[in-house]
């Protein structure tokens, strides 16, 4: 009785000329990482914007993996609609403990991302499997009157480290622009993940040097993605240099 009842509501709704709504599209909210700023979401809110997504791109803190989840997990809290969560590098370990919590969130985008498992840090994965280069290209470390320390990419090594597959005059754009993070927000370890519950999918670079492939591809498999894309030669800035390629990977996620 009850699928007669709908199909009589659509069949009326239809004669009558009623237009049936459909369903919000989820919002978008983008996490940058380490050495990054918001702007390097640009080309892929653009592409997103056409699709008709609202977007929304986080000012990550860089500060500690618990206070950056808390300022992300509440920008999540503020929005009604459903929600597509995407972090790219030190920012994918940042929506994995973001997201605990939070019933609106679809689902999970890794953009050449960390993403731990419990008790792992952003440090420790980097150096789990050869090729990563990026404690070469650091510059010397900013002393914070806590205590701490900030870390940069030297400028001079940043195109090459960082971006190879970007211009080289957006690079220095780029360079003299970036984000520091703490060194002990890459040594902090992670909480339960929201990768265990949440359909996750991944995308990076197979000439990333800050993140070596081999390892994006480990945590790929053990986040048991929906669907992983390898962007040959890209760099770790692959949202920067290949925006339809990841793009493309939110809205399949959206869907």
């Amino acid at each position: 009785m009850a699928k007669l009842a709908a199909t009589a509501a659509i069949a009326t709704a239809l004669l009558s000329g009623t237009a049936i709504a459909e369903p919000a599209k989820p919002t978008i909210v983008l996490v940058h990482g380490a050495f990054a700023d918001s702007s390097s979401w640009n080309g892929v809110v653009a592409i997103l914007k056409k699709g008709g997504y609202t977007t929304v791109a986080v000012a990550n803190p860089l500060r500690s993996v618990s206070n950056d989840a808390r300022v992300v997990s509440d920008v999540v809290a503020s929005i009604a609609e459903s929600v597509v969560l995407v972090g790219h590098s030190y920012g994918g370990q940042v929506i994995s403990n973001a997201a605990q919590g939070r019933e609106n969130i679809k689902s999970l985008v890794y953009v050449a991302t960390f993403a731990p498992d419990a008790g792992e840090a952003a440090a420790e994965l980097a150096s789990k499997f050869p090729g990563g280069t990026l404690g070469e290209a650091l510059a010397p470390p900013v002393k914070l009157s806590d205590g701490g320390v900030d870390l940069y990419i030297d400028q001079a090594k940043f195109h090459d480290q960082f971006a190879h597959d970007v211009p080289a005059e957006t690079a220095v754009l780029m360079a003299a622009g970036q984000r520091p993070i703490t060194e002990a927000a890459l040594t902090e370890k992670s909480g339960e993940p929201a990768w265990k519950t949440l359909p996750s999918y991944f995308v990076y670079g197979d000439g990333d040097k800050n993140i070596p492939a081999e390892a994006l591809g480990f945590m790929a498999e053990r986040a048991d993605s929906k669907n992983t894309v390898v962007v040959e030669g890209a760099s770790h800035v692959v949202m920067v240099s290949n925006p339809q390629a990841v793009a493309d990977l939110i809205e399949e996620a959206a869907e």
